[in-house]
């Protein structure tokens, strides 16, 4: 399992109308070839800063299947005009994992 990581930086008071757009583009990515799941996150001290985390079976999943698809053109352009600056991703395989006991 691949982690993707993205920190979101949505242009100020543009909050609402980029989550609408989520919402409608979530689909989008969840139909892409290796999917798993998905989290969106905002953040409690800057409300325009948002955290993406996806999960993917392989690195190539997101990198050559989804970015290399119309479906990911579609992704872009219902979201990356929110972003100021376009976020850098960053992908993580899990090397430890802790829960109750």
């Amino acid at each position: 399992m691949i982690l993707e990581h993205a920190v979101l930086e949505v242009v100020p008071g543009e909050e609402a109308a980029f989550e609408a757009a989520f919402d409608r583009a979530r689909s989008i990515i969840a139909s892409a070839t290796g999917f798993r799941q998905l989290r969106l996150c905002r953040c409690f001290e800057q409300p325009n800063r948002y955290l993406l985390l996806v999960e993917w079976d392989r690195l190539e999943d997101h990198t050559e299947g989804f970015r290399g698809s119309a479906a990911y053109e579609e992704w872009r352009t219902l979201l990356h005009h929110f972003y100021d600056p376009i976020p850098v991703v960053d992908h993580y395989v899990e090397k430890v994992s802790l829960g109750p006991s």
